[in-house]
């Protein structure tokens, strides 16, 4: 039975009615899930919808079921964030486990591979997309479904859970010896945060590439909630602010507005204080983050699992740059005598 046949039988299951489905494709990228756009026919309505599912390996181990409860907590609260429709842990109608979501049209992904990709919108967008990731900072996790399944830290262990986690990663899949971010996990280990102001819903991969905007400056939906989890809020600050992700813009974080801008759109939004020091040390937690996705990538592409050549470059180009921006966070924590 073909993807699309097996997609109908389950949604005329679920929906107790005929269902027939539609220009379905494959939606390259993506290191955690396949992804699929379809539109599904049910009583003369059209819904628009997309397909997550599992692959067969995946680069980053993420829990579908945190996905999709990040996603229905914040659905309907002002957030662009697409309706969550069906989940299936088991999975055995499509093979794999698998959910279904709303699909947001009209709007397009910044490319890794271009220089200044929003243009004249970018303050505008800047704006927007820090204010939404204050906003997911303000949110009380105890009242959201994504609590109910999320494992909930003290805060005073938001950042060992994490550090923990990705060193983990690190220890797991390097292929040859990684100094220096071994030398920034040390200096992460021996001067640790303050404690989280508040414990927040933590987006995980909020970052530029990862939301769509309609290419007249609004930000329209906000996706990839793969790795969310319930932590310190200054993490996702952290990622988002990465110098990754500024297009070579090095005086715009995420290559969209001032450091300080964002950050001012961030606190209010949140009604939070970025304290110098212990963002610091989210900082550079993000750049660590980053190594440990890209010695990943590497892994995965050399051992032939996963075949995407962006993870090859992942791997061999961004990892590069990773290490020289991990180089310079210690050296400025750390000055040379």
């Amino acid at each position: 039975m073909t993807l699309q046949a097996q997609i109908e039988a389950y949604l005329t299951r679920i929906w107790g009615k005929p269902a027939t489905v539609s220009d379905l494709s494959r939606i390259p990228g993506g290191a955690s899930r396949e992804t699929y756009r379809f539109d599904a026919h049910a009583d003369g309505e059209t819904k628009r919808l997309i397909l997550r599912r599992d692959p067969v390996g995946s680069l980053i181990d993420t829990e579908r079921r945190i996905e999709f409860e990040a996603i229905r907590s914040f659905h309907g609260t002002g957030l662009p964030a697409p309706e969550a429709v069906a989940l299936e842990e088991e999975g055995a109608e499509l093979e794999r486990p698998f959910f279904i979501m709303g699909r947001i049209d009209g709007g397009k992904a910044a490319s890794p591979f271009t220089m200044a990709p929003y243009g004249e919108h970018a303050e505008a967008i800047g704006e927007q997309f820090y204010r939404h990731l204050g906003s997911i900072a303000a949110a009380d996790p105890a009242g959201l479904p994504i609590a109910k399944v999320s494992q909930i830290p003290t805060p005073d262990a938001c950042w060992k859970k994490e550090l923990d986690y990705w060193e983990g990663v690190i220890d797991a899949d390097e292929e040859h010896p990684q100094p220096i971010v071994r030398a920034c996990i040390r200096r992460l280990r021996a001067n640790p945060p303050p404690p989280a102001q508040k414990l927040s819903v933590v987006h995980g991969d909020y970052r530029t590439g990862n939301f769509l905007h309609d290419g007249a400056g609004k930000v329209i939906a906000l996706l990839d909630w793969e790795m969310a989890h319930v932590g310190d809020p200054l993490e996702d600050l952290g990622w988002a602010m990465e110098p990754l992700w500024c297009y070579g813009e090095t005086h715009r974080v995420s290559g969209m507005i001032p450091r300080d801008q964002a950050i001012a759109i961030w606190e209010q939004a949140s009604g939070l204080k970025v304290d110098p020091k212990a963002f610091a040390w989210w900082e550079l937690f993000a750049s660590v983050k980053g190594a440990a996705i890209w010695i990943s990538s590497a892994k995965e592409y050399r051992a032939g699992g996963l075949k995407d050549p962006v993870l090859g470059l992942s791997g061999w180009y961004t990892a590069r740059r990773q290490d020289v921006i991990l180089a310079d966070r210690l050296a400025a924590l750390e000055p040379l005598a």
